[in-house]
């Protein structure tokens, strides 16, 4: 976990009596999480803070030896798996744990649907293979009756099974395979990973989630010219705000978009072909040498550069490896690309991520006077692309994800009118 970052903080009143008064307002930007800094007595140094959500360091400039406000309540935890062993494990995880309270445990979704209102947890750890109720049927009713922050854990996510995007589709936050010796990581950073992963969910706002519609496939519809390009950046946590915008576009807008996903190879191809089954758009997986096409969406992993390039009238794609293996960067990229190509008809949208990759090309992409949208910060499950993006870009519009489709309608109705 990288460490002596120093967190973004607004400051309120000076030291002394009054900053008593109105404390120091810190955002962890490894999650988002908001803290609330009093100053004590006495003032003039630095003080350095572990994040209560991740345990992110946060160092609060230029104040007294700060202290951080009264802890709050721990999150209250439900696990739902017919393993009693995954439970006991997932349980355990948390048994020292003063953040996260386990406050109720259920072998199938009947079950849990019957504690749900009696326990009222934070957090959800939902397995999707069960009897009596699946996962997905469960995660349904879950969504309708009392929408809370579900992370899916289940050895299906391995392989980006079908029922692991289903998930995300109806509102699932993030996945994560069991605990497993089988896996290449040890046991303990699994653990550590589930645990990171529960504290963040409990951090999303939520809406009450609709069930996305699955729309018929594109059957062919007639080449129309291009108006506009849309390209869209999203790391950890992307599958679901992706799932929540590619299926909702109409391929009957003049439009091509473009898709950089961090994501795991085998989890990216099974991603494709899931939206293309569920999608009016064509998605496809972005390879060298590909026309831009108005109706498809172009899904590109992290790991490689995309670049688009003019050849006549004609917009087509050049794919080749990252030049700096480890290092981020491919959606500033393509955005950037795409700003020199398109000009003022290019669209970014930001969604959720670690770092800052895709601020600079949004931040571009507004100076030339397109348009930019942006996860609303509250709703993803990492909070720092989006941050920086906002800050970078203080045209952008800062939405749901479930309200950015809508929003790139709109931008067509208008420029119809």
């Amino acid at each position: 976990m990288p460490t002596n970052r120093i967190a973004e903080g607004i400051a309120f009143g000076d030291c002394g009596d009054a900053s008593r008064e109105k404390p120091l307002i810190i955002f962890c930007e490894e999650c988002g999480r908001k803290h609330e800094i009093r100053c004590p007595q006495g003032c003039g140094h630095e003080a350095l803070l572990a994040c209560d959500s991740c345990e992110e360091t946060l160092k609060v400039p230029d104040t007294a030896a700060a202290i951080a406000a009264p802890a709050e309540a721990p999150i209250r935890l439900m696990i739902v798996d017919d393993s009693r062993l995954i439970r006991t494990v997932v349980r355990q995880m948390f048994d020292a744990d003063e953040q996260v309270r386990v406050v109720g445990e259920a072998a199938d979704g009947r079950e849990a649907l019957q504690l749900l209102p009696e326990v009222a947890p934070d957090v959800i750890t939902l397995d999707i293979k069960m009897p009596e109720m699946d996962g997905l049927s469960t995660l349904k009713h879950i969504m309708i009756k009392r929408p809370t922050p579900t992370v899916m854990i289940s050895a299906l996510t391995r392989d980006g099974a079908t029922e692991t995007f289903d998930a995300l589709r109806f509102g699932a936050i993030d996945f994560m395979p069991k605990p497993s010796q089988r896996e290449a990581a040890s046991l303990e950073d699994q653990k550590r990973r589930i645990k990171r992963k529960v504290k963040l969910a409990a951090g999303i706002k939520m809406d009450n989630v609709r069930l996305l519609r699955t729309r018929p496939p594109n059957g062919g519809a007639p080449a129309i010219a291009i108006e506009r390009c849309v390209v869209l950046g999203a790391s950890e946590g992307g599958y679901g705000a992706l799932l929540k915008i590619i299926p909702q576009l109409d391929p009957a807008w003049p439009a091509a978009y473009l898709a950089v996903l961090y994501a795991a190879e085998a989890h990216l191809a099974a991603f494709v072909n899931y939206l293309d089954a569920n999608s009016s758009l064509r998605v496809r997986r972005a390879a060298d040498g590909m026309p831009l096409e108005a109706g498809t969406c172009y899904l590109a992993s992290g790991r490689e550069y995309v670049t688009a390039v003019q050849d006549g009238e004609r917009t087509g794609l050049r794919v080749h490896p990252s030049p700096f293996p480890g290092r981020r960067g491919a959606i500033n990229m393509l955005m950037l690309s795409l700003s020199e190509v398109m000009g003022a008809r290019t669209v970014a949208v930001v969604l959720t991520g670690k770092d800052a990759d895709g601020a600079e090309g949004a931040a571009e992409i507004a100076r030339i006077g397109g348009e930019v949208l942006i996860q609303d910060p509250q709703t993803c499950l990492f909070k720092e692309m989006a941050l920086s993006a906002l800050r970078l870009c203080r045209s952008g519009r800062s939405l749901n994800d479930s309200e950015i489709a809508p929003a790139i309608k709109t931008l067509f109705n208008n420029q119809h009118r």
